[in-house]
């Protein structure tokens, strides 16, 4: 007998299995456009020079220790990170009304944002677009949220942002719903709305007093200039919308493993901050107890380092512009070789990932016979892709959408 007997075995995580299943092959064209992480022309993880550059000065400086951080973390840090994502010159840093909260990666500040939304707030319920990055509902859902709703998003026939849908969904949703929304480069579909269809939808969530949850992994990454990747956050923050805003340094950084990450928190009355922290101090306290200091080092000493904060600007630069080149490379290939349907989305879409608009038995295909993987959704990593492979992955394409079988 075992305390552990019945428990039944869960269906893989798909992006992860994927992956693992990317490193098995053999097949010496395999290609992995699967997990969200950036490459290089030679299809080698990157280090940015001006992370490893931060990293040696870290490790020279004896003053540094291991000690404890506080429960919130590395206060200059999310300071840093605050004002990165709302504007240094931002009113509502000026007049103390936003704060950060040190977290792990994206994730943790997801989950930290929804524990507390739901332990001291209240609210129960969430609307997500469909589609939405995988974990999402997963993190709200064991945060406590009752209900997980989706709310239209994606135009699978046009290919664009269906922002009629959209606000006809966020319309009928009840009061205090929290609404999740992609900072930038939505994942997965690359597709975001226009800065007139936020204001759209920034005037819905003020009528109908929904509230507001950023998620934004990569801002910077996403179109290589920091602040036109948050214009959407900071449109919301001029408007009075109170929010939480999850930030992760996973992309825009490659410090994937250092789960580096921000709960930014604005408010309209900074008389509610001090409740607000204490009571966050022990969400925390029960979860992590405290924040790692190494990634957090790092950003901080980057962003607050004028030259530093160049290095990485350009850093930035270089891999939005080769995610763009390989963009434009897999739309004119397939377009040259005559392939069925429509692909100037890819090069309209944003970020790292493009939702192809290929089907799960297509996408199988590409697998099974190509050694091409993605996910079953359709999704891929624009970054797995090289002047050295995107012909034959375009080739790949072009065989599965003319309806070759296995």
């Amino acid at each position: 007998m075992s305390f552990f007997a019945g428990i039944p075995e869960a269906a893989p995580i798909e992006v992860f299995h994927m992956n693992n299943l990317y490193l098995q092959d053999t097949s010496a064209n395999k290609v992995n456009l699967t997990i969200g992480a950036y490459r290089t022309e030679e299809g080698k993880p990157w280090v940015l020079p001006v992370v490893h550059n931060a990293e040696v000065a870290l490790a020279n400086d004896e003053s540094l220790n291991h000690e404890y951080l506080p429960v919130l973390g590395f206060d200059a840090f999310s300071k840093a990170a605050t004002a990165l994502v709302l504007g240094e010159d931002n009113p509502a840093i000026a007049e103390g009304r936003a704060f950060g909260i040190q977290c792990l990666s994206g994730t943790g500040s997801l989950r930290l944002g929804a524990e507390f939304l739901h332990s001291q707030c209240k609210m129960d319920v969430v609307y997500v677009s469909k589609p939405t990055w995988g974990n999402h509902k997963l993190v709200f859902k064991t945060a406590g949220f009752k209900e997980v709703r989706d709310y239209t998003y994606w135009d699978a026939t046009n290919r664009r942002v269906d922002i009629e849908g959209l606000i006809k969904d966020l319309e009928a949703a009840p009061e205090r719903a929290v609404v999740i929304l992609h900072g930038c480069a939505h994942n997965p579909t690359g597709m975001d709305p226009t800065q007139e269809q936020w204001k759209q939808i920034c005037e819905v969530v003020k009528a109908k007093k929904l509230f507001t949850f950023f998620d934004i992994a990569y801002q910077g990454f996403a179109s290589g200039d920091a602040d036109a990747d948050a214009w959407a956050i900071r449109y919301f923050v001029s408007q009075g919308v109170e929010m939480v805003v999850a930030q992760s340094f996973a992309k825009n950084f490659g410090l994937y493993n250092e789960r580096v990450g921000n709960l930014t928190i604005v408010v309209n009355d900074k008389s509610t901050i001090a409740g607000i922290k204490s009571q966050a101090s022990l969400c925390v306290r029960a979860n992590w107890s405290n924040p790692p200091a190494h990634g957090a080092r790092i950003v901080h000493k980057v962003l607050t380092t004028p030259a530093l904060r160049q290095e990485w600007f350009d850093c930035i630069k270089a891999m939005s512009s080769r995610i763009k080149e390989m963009r434009a490379a897999l739309k004119g290939h397939l377009e040259s070789l005559g392939t069925p349907g429509t692909w100037t989305h890819i090069t309209q879409q944003i970020g790292m990932f493009s939702y192809t608009g290929l089907n799960p038995d297509q996408c199988d295909q590409l697998i099974q016979k190509h050694k091409v993987y993605l996910l079953r959704d359709g999704r891929i990593n624009l970054c797995g892709l090289n002047t050295k492979n995107v012909e034959y992955v375009a080739k790949a394409i072009d065989d599965v959408v003319r309806g070759a079988k296995l």
